[in-house]
């Protein structure tokens, strides 16, 4: 019957779907057996094989036949008056034996690679203010310990980094527990406890105090901050003293609120981590707030999973760089 359709490709009858055919058992084999193998194999002797492998030969001779009753106990080797020679099904074997033995090399390098730390990788993340001296002086010294560790670095807020360390993407964040993001999954490495500085400009009445200020003797002032909200950031310490701060300048970047302070325009709190790199046109003004909890700054980890090397190595160094930060020694003029 002609096709009524002829643009139409013509109907081909459906066919039933063939059964899909299961994968055939995987052979138990022992990788010492795949090694004996190789080794008569490559002297076509077994004599010269136990030898070479410090075996006696009827050792050799077991282990060859172990590997071929696995194998569903065809010869690999046929036994000639002087050595042996690898049968069809030995010749066959040969490069699966040899990639079988080429991968498990592979991974013992990179295994002692891993508990050398002389490879694998190491992700973490930091906030801002550990980004400015309590990071980078630990990078460098495992930088300079552990060269072929490949690294990779994210920059963010502690429950942002607290987020990543849960789905896997990290492997440790240095946090700070002012934050409100539980931490009950979390083991916190502590490193040091932070203390607090209000920036004023060089000419403020503040700048030459004795002494540790209170905030409220800036309740009025013009507030620079991160973020037009209170809660859940350093300015929290207002609160405590019975003021909320007016923010008149919402500004992110951390030099950028510097810049703002010089200029006149207003205050900025600044934690001790970032005040080694305060510019010298500003005054910082350690802040008096009794009762408030410490600022702590911890290296945090998932709980219940295993850290890997590098991260072992990596917290050390985080250790040795929170006892050398100068906490207390701003690098601007400090009153």
């Amino acid at each position: 019957m002609p096709n009524p359709h002829p643009s139409r490709p013509p109907q081909l009858p459906h066919l039933p779907r063939l059964p899909r055919l299961p994968h055939p058992p995987l052979p138990d084999v022992s990788s010492v057996w795949l090694r004996v193998f190789l080794d008569v194999a490559r002297h076509g002797s077994f004599t010269v094989a136990a030898r070479s492998l410090g075996w006696t030969q009827s050792a050799v001779s077991r282990q060859i036949s172990s590997l071929e009753a696995a194998l569903g106990g065809g010869p690999l080797f046929d036994r000639l008056p002087r050595g042996v020679r690898l049968t069809e099904a030995g010749r066959v074997l040969v490069p699966y034996a040899e990639a079988v033995a080429e991968a498990l090399h592979g991974a013992g390098r990179e295994l002692t690679a891993l508990r050398e730390v002389a490879g694998g990788r190491l992700r973490f993340g930091a906030f801002a203010s550990a980004d400015a001296a309590l990071v980078p002086h630990a990078l460098a010294a495992f930088r300079a310990r552990h060269p072929g560790v490949r690294l990779s670095r994210e920059e963010g807020l502690t429950p942002r980094l607290l987020d990543r360390l849960t789905a896997g993407h990290l492997d440790l964040a240095v946090v700070s527990t002012t934050g409100r993001a539980p931490l009950e999954p979390y083991e916190l490495h502590h490193l040091l406890d932070e203390s607090l500085y209000v920036a004023v400009p060089a000419g403020h009445p503040l700048a030459g105090a004795a002494g540790p200020v209170r905030l409220g003797l800036l309740a009025d002032a013009d507030w620079i901050s991160g973020s037009s909200g209170v809660e859940g950031t350093l300015l929290e310490a207002a609160l405590r003293q019975g003021f909320r701060p007016r923010v008149a300048h919402v500004v992110g970047e951390r030099t950028a609120k510097q810049g703002y302070v010089a200029a006149g325009l207003g205050v900025t709190l600044v934690p001790a981590l970032a005040a080694e790199s305060v510019r010298p046109d500003i005054a910082l003004l350690p802040v008096l707030d009794e009762g408030a909890p410490a600022r702590a700054v911890d290296a945090a980890t998932a709980r219940g999973r295993a850290l890997t090397p590098a991260a072992e190595s990596f917290l050390g160094a985080l250790r040795e760089a929170a006892a050398r930060v100068p906490h207390g020694t701003p690098g601007g003029t400090m009153a």
